[in-house]
């Protein structure tokens, strides 16, 4: 049976796992200070444009969210997220554990609309009792959101600005980022993302490594003590080259964006099908995930046969919406297969 329900099913992309190989029975030092992982380094400050960037790289996620918030944080402050943000949903109150409260304002499609980001912190400060109150120290995007919405880079910008007004960081979670960069129209780059943001990370688990993620500071002021929060956090891996060696092939001869194209690309191919048999587009996402307003029968149907993910009734009619994924190893096959269904 085809699976549509993740973009992580599989293991790692075959020139990920060549380079492994390759590599393994290597003698390298530990903790990441490695010559694979000094170049890993390197080539993302290089297509980031941002020479005096300091990366590092974690193994997953959650991982990653609850260490970088908790380094950017002071302990009296927590981090403003659009209600449907990942740290706030599916991260079981990892960053609260973290001693960080989660501040939510209403998503607009998933994403921190600066708008309601400036409304808050607006009537925040307006609050005579404000020093009663957690004070939000960031701000957390992640692009794409969990609906495969974009930011803009105005949209950026004009978050950037609300944190210089109001001194806060501005943290944008990258787990699916190849799949942002690679979506048609978009007019956000790396180097714009280093530009807008203190710190953010890119996305390898969801993109075709066996896992992990590349964490980059752009501002001289941040991530100078990182590898000892790392630590703290026990998230520092003694294998370090592992992860070095992912990222060092993912940055070399454009891998990274080939991956995410091809993720892309086949989401496209599903979404024309849907909407060429009648299926109503639920949210407008131009990347990897898609989804579907379809019938309950329908999807009864469709479900005997694939894995897609259901997120519920929406209407009276009974009519649910369906979430589509794609990853780097999805082949024409299955994306054959499951048009014929529709």
């Amino acid at each position: 049976m085809f699976r549509f329900n993740c973009d992580y099913l599989e293991g790692a992309h075959p020139k990920i796992l060549e380079r492994l190989i390759a590599t393994n029975e290597e003698q390298t030092p530990g903790y990441g200070e490695d010559l694979y992982t000094a170049s890993a380094k390197e080539k993302i400050k290089e297509a980031c444009a941002c020479p005096d960037a300091k990366v590092y790289f974690l193994v997953g996620g959650t991982q990653t969210n609850v260490t970088v918030l908790d380094s950017l944080l002071k302990n009296y402050e927590g981090v403003l997220s659009a209600d449907t943000g990942h740290i706030n949903v599916h991260e079981a109150g990892a960053v609260e554990l973290t001693g960080h409260k989660v501040i939510t304002v209403p998503a607009e499609n998933g994403k921190l609309s600066p708008e309601k980001a400036r409304a808050y912190m607006k009537g925040f400060y307006n609050d005579v009792a404000w020093t009663h109150m957690v004070r939000p120290g960031a701000m957390y995007i992640s692009h794409p959101s969990e609906y495969g919405t974009l930011y803009t880079e105005a949209e950026l910008a004009e978050l950037r600005a609300i944190c210089d007004e109001y001194g806060m960081k501005l943290f944008l979670d990258g787990a699916r980022l190849g799949f942002g960069l690679a979506a048609e129209g978009t007019d956000v780059t790396l180097p714009k993302i280093a530009k807008y943001c203190d710190a953010f990370y890119i996305g390898g688990t969801k993109i075709g490594a066996l896992f992990g993620e590349a964490v980059v500071f752009t501002r001289k002021e941040d991530g100078a003590y990182f590898f000892t929060e790392i630590k703290q956090h026990g998230a520092l891996l003694a294998k370090g080259r592992l992860l070095g060696v992912q990222f060092d092939a993912f940055f070399t001869d454009g891998l990274y964006m080939e991956i995410s194209k091809k993720a892309v690309a086949q989401a496209m191919r599903i979404r024309r099908a849907f909407e060429e048999k009648g299926y109503r587009v639920y949210i407008d996402s131009p990347t990897n995930q898609q989804f579907f307003v379809i019938g309950e029968q329908k999807l009864s149907s469709l479900l005997k046969n694939v894995v897609v993910d259901d997120w519920g009734v929406i209407d009276a009619e009974n009519n649910h919406v369906i979430r589509v994924t794609t990853s780097w190893a999805t082949k024409d096959e299955a994306v054959d297969y499951l048009i014929d269904l529709l």
